[in-house]
């Protein structure tokens, strides 16, 4: 600044002795050089351009800064931040399974005659599911009763005749063959007529169709699955890097989507091998019954893997401005505003991972209405 009027008062100086002789105007003298070597008119300009100079460069009044001294007291609750240790899980992801199931085909080919159940009915176990047209069978079964009904016959009149000598030994033991086949070929037609009804092996629901009255059905073909929702289980394939970590009879959480809560699910089986191709280990987690928990559904298995230590706050200590996430710790009964990082969300607490130290004192409800300095009075 300084420099600025030096520069302004010598150029003034070398316009009054340019042009001197042109004005008649009397120059004031000064020992000095300075401000009394201009003309009147210049100071009145130099005067002005400081004047302006000072209003831009100088500071921000006061007045325009927020006082948070005239900020109301306010009455919080607060809780000194503590150092927790965690639980450090893997989430694998997996798939709710019915624990039973079952997919029913025909043991015999032939249309079907009847299929009485639809998609989503609950049946009981024996319950009728589907039945064979059996025309053929059945003549079949017939003609097998009646060879048996005849070599029994046959062979009763041998052993009556044998008993009385009447018959060779050869011809008694050929009656009785006889009759023991016709028993064989008439245990096999009935056999046969029971493939003809296919009834649920347990207490289910249809879950698929792939065959209706009028199909025809093979051995092979499936035809109907069943599966029983009261007994669910997480098939999860993991890691070989973690699969130490899981053990039968291990109780771990499980996150289903849609089903509020985690379920807490035991190990029931173990893969015992990886696969060579993924390295996993195929696992089965048996759940609890839950509402809105159903097979086919998307899961996550948390496989706990080792401790860790964090800070912790509430939930409720955290306010989110924008993008911002802080925390106002509470120094000498005044509010401070400390932006943090978080990290996971665990129960009702978050996790600090940066901001905080342990033991700070932060305010853990009624942080959202307060301001930087702001004085406040635990409750």
């Amino acid at each position: 600044m300084k420099r600025f009027f030096r520069i302004l008062g010598s150029s003034r100086r070398e316009e009054a002795l340019t042009f001197g002789s042109r004005r008649d105007k009397r120059k004031i003298e000064s020992p000095n050089g300075g401000w009394f070597g201009m003309w009147p008119s210049d100071v009145l300009v130099a005067v002005l351009g400081s004047a302006l100079c000072f209003a831009g460069c100088g500071a921000k009044p006061e007045a325009l800064k927020e006082n948070s001294s005239n900020l109301p007291i306010a009455r919080v609750r607060v809780q000194a931040v503590e150092n927790k240790s965690r639980t450090m899980t893997e989430e694998v992801a997996g798939t709710v399974r019915a624990k039973f199931h079952a997919m029913l085909e025909a043991k015999l080919s032939g249309r079907i005659a009847q299929l009485p159940v639809v998609l989503g009915q609950r049946v009981k176990a024996g319950e009728l599911v589907v039945r064979l047209d059996a025309a053929e069978i059945n003549a079949r079964l017939e003609q097998a009763e009646a060879a048996q009904e005849q070599t029994e016959r046959d062979w009763k009149r041998a052993l009556a005749l044998f008993e009385q000598q009447a018959v060779t030994r050869a011809e008694y033991d050929a009656a009785q063959s006889q009759n023991r086949f016709a028993q064989g070929a008439a245990a096999e037609a009935r056999a046969m007529m029971s493939y003809v009804a296919i009834v649920a092996p347990f207490d289910g629901v249809i879950t698929k169709k792939w065959a209706d009255v009028g199909d025809f059905a093979a051995p092979g073909k499936p035809l109907v699955a069943i599966e029983d929702p009261s007994a669910l289980q997480l098939e999860a394939d993991v890691p070989q890097a973690i699969a130490s970590h899981v053990q039968r009879e291990a109780r771990f959480a499980v996150h289903v989507d849609g089903v509020s809560g985690d379920l807490t699910g035991t190990v029931g089986e173990i893969g015992p091998a990886a696969d060579p191709i993924t390295r996993t280990f195929r696992i089965k987690v048996d759940l609890p019954a839950q509402p809105g928990l159903s097979a086919g559904q998307f899961a996550r298995l948390l496989v706990p893997v080792g401790e860790r230590s964090s800070l912790r706050v509430p939930e409720s200590a955290v306010v989110v401005r924008g993008q911002l996430e802080m925390v106002f710790v509470v120094a000498n009964q005044q509010a401070q505003l400390h932006l943090v990082k978080t990290g996971r969300r665990i129960d009702d607490e978050m996790e600090i991972l940066s901001g905080l130290h342990a033991g700070d004192t932060v305010v853990v409800e009624g942080a959202a209405q307060l301001s930087d300095g702001q004085r406040v009075e635990p409750k």
